[in-house]
Order: C-alpha cells, then structure tokens, then sequence
C-alpha cells in the first residue's frame, strides 16, 4: 500500500513538474492607460520573440511564455509610445504596476534585478517625475503658451537629467557587485561619442560580474564607439555605389571626407537640411569630397531622382546590405549622422548639424 502510494505521488509530481511550470510569466495592471493593446517583445542577445496581449480587464493583463531562454521583456503600451523593460529569470513571476503616464515610475517587482531597480526608482521618484512632466511639456509645446517658466525648460531637463545620472553614479559605486549597477550603467552613461564615464564606471564594478551578459554587451559597446571616436583613425571599407563604382577610403586622397548617414524617411537628413548642398557646390572635388549613405533600398529609383539633380552625388544605397554594414562600422544610432574625415583618414568630427559642418570646413579649408 505504502509503495503505491509513493508510485502515485511520485507520478503527481512528474506529471506536475513537466506541465504546470511556465518559465515566464508576466502579470501587470497600468493605470491611465490608453489602448487596451500591449506588445511584449523578449530578448536575449542573439535574438527576439513579439507577443501582442490584449487586456483582460481595464489596464490588466498577464503573459505566460514556456519556451525560449530571455534576458529581458519589455512592454510597449499606449500605441508604443511608452515602455517598460523588465529582467528575466525562468520561472520567477515578474509583476509590472503603476500609472502608464509615467513608465520610468513603474513597479517592476520578481527577481532580484527588478527589486533593486524598484528600490532605486522609488529613492529618486520626485526627479524622475519631473522628467517625464518636463519632456511631455517639450513633446506637447504647441499646446501650451510660450510662458517665461516654459522657454526654461531645456535647462531644466538638462538639471534634473544630470542630478539623476549623479544617483546613478553613486548607487554603482556603492553596489559594485550587484547587476542592477550595471543595468543602471547602461541606462544612465551609455555615450556613443564619448564612453569615457561608462568605461570608468566599468572598471569600478566587481569581477563577480564578468560573466554577465549585460557586462559583455557594454564592453563591446564601448571598444565599438572608440572605434569612430574624435582623433581615431576612420574605419575602412569597400563598398559599391549607385553607379557600381567601387568606393573605399583609398577613394579620396588627401582631401577632407564628408560621410553622411541619411535616409528617405527622416525629415531631417534631407541633403538642403544638412547644408550638404551648399558644401558640394562651394568646395573642389580636390578639396572635400562627399559620400552619402542612404538606408534606402531601391537605387534604380534614386538614380532617377539623382538624375533630376544639378549635383552629382556620391551614393551607396543599402541594396545589397552596404549601407547597413556601413552604418554597424561607424556605429550609427541615429540620423542623420555625419562624418568629417581627415586628409590622414582620422574623425575629426561628429555630428548632425548642418551649420556646424559648414562652419567647420571653412575654417579648415579656407
């Protein structure tokens, strides 16, 4: 009797144990929130798996996952405009709760990165919430009048953006072993123009935490970004244009290149925008020399609107995946972005201001 009993507990338990454990789990309820439809994208570092959850009752939902082996899981809400990221570890139940007009205000709780990224939240919540007030007034200016308060307010942002980064610093420094620090490191210093503060608070961090993947992701980052930093040397490539011209750096001898990162769908990476026109009509081809890098796909139809143009310009499409490896090289996080390259081939500029680029060159060339 006594041993069928274990034999049926025993069966019990295996029964339960492949069945009834669900690796992630994920339970929220958001005040405020718009639309009823939420998007759960999980991640770990080769790749990503989207989810779409409705909510069962207003501002409520719940996710279950049993396959795949995730990092993160971040939730996208109000026609995602706003998010909120979450740390896995299987068959830990994460819970998500809180006003959704202030996603960096969220409880994040379950595991213990979540708890002590709560923890930290709570300890600055005053400033993170001047911060999302402050950017939703930039984000809704026409709404509001042009009061002496409001022309203030980019200042202000800059402050309290300052004074949060400073907390950040000081919890890393106090917490070295803990990987909450370095989720904090990310969020807080992450530069691709300068990694100098990541790269020093890198080196504050225990060695207990070499193993993980978040360290391994900054490391890259940073050797990544120092690779196009100001005074380094450009990185080589060889690629083919709109024309099928083979371009490489080898293409411009001594004279000054202009790289330029742009695309057909941002409004701001227009070529009379970045003053790009002005330079190529102002400079020799022997003086400064221009190459485009356009995330557009078609180049049959850009030669025919290049073709409409006064300029002849240098192009590489992405076509055959050029212009994406290109914007990896020069790691490229947002457009427009600009390059201006040396007669040694050394960056000795960034940036996506037009008048910059012109009033750089003439004091370089002229």
């Amino acid at each position: 009797m006594i041993k069928r009993l274990l034999l049926f507990f025993g069966v019990v338990l295996f029964l339960s144990s492949c069945g009834g454990d669900v690796p992630y789990r994920i339970e929220g309820k958001l005040s405020n929130l718009e639309d009823e439809t939420l998007y759960a994208v999980f991640e770990n570092d080769s790749y990503k798996v989207v989810d779409t959850i409705t909510c069962e009752k207003p501002g409520q939902f719940s996710i279950k996952r049993s396959e795949g082996d995730f990092n993160t899981v971040t939730i996208f809400f109000d026609h995602k405009k706003r998010w909120a990221t979450a740390y896995l570890i299987p068959g830990e139940k994460v819970t998500i709760t809180g006003d959704a007009l202030y996603p960096a205000l969220l409880q994040v709780k379950g595991g213990r990165i979540n708890d002590q990224l709560t923890v930290f939240r709570k300890g600055v919540n005053p400033l993170l919430k001047e911060q999302a007030d402050l950017i939703n007034i930039l984000n809704n200016k026409s709404n509001h009048t042009n009061t002496i308060e409001e022309t203030d307010i980019p200042s202000r942002l800059t402050n309290v953006t300052h004074s949060l980064s400073e907390r950040a610093q000081a919890y890393i420094q106090e917490h070295p072993d803990e990987e909450a620090s370095a989720v904090l490191l990310q969020y807080f210093f992450m530069n691709p123009d300068d990694t100098r503060k990541m790269d020093e608070l890198l080196a504050v961090l225990s060695p207990k935490l070499k193993d993980f993947y978040l360290i391994r992701k900054l490391q890259e980052y940073s050797a990544k970004a120092q690779r196009t930093s100001l005074g380094a040397e450009a990185p080589g490539f060889n690629v083919k244009n709109i024309y099928g011209h083979t371009v490489s750096l080898d293409s411009f001898p001594k004279r000054y290149l202009l790289l330029a990162f742009t695309a057909p769908w941002c409004d701001m990476c227009q070529t009379e925008d970045l003053l790009l026109d002005k330079v190529a009509m102002k400079y020799p081809k022997d003086k400064v020399e221009m190459l485009l890098v356009s995330l557009d796909d078609d180049p049959k139809e850009v030669r025919k609107l290049l073709a409409k143009d006064s300029i002849d310009w240098n192009l590489v499409t992405d076509s055959a995946g050029q212009a994406t490896m290109l914007v990896d090289l020069y790691n490229v996080n947002a457009l427009p972005r600009c390059f201006l390259i040396d007669e040694d081939g050394k960056i000795i500029m960034k940036t996506d201001n037009g008048l910059e680029i012109e009033q750089t060159l003439e004091k370089l060339v002229e």
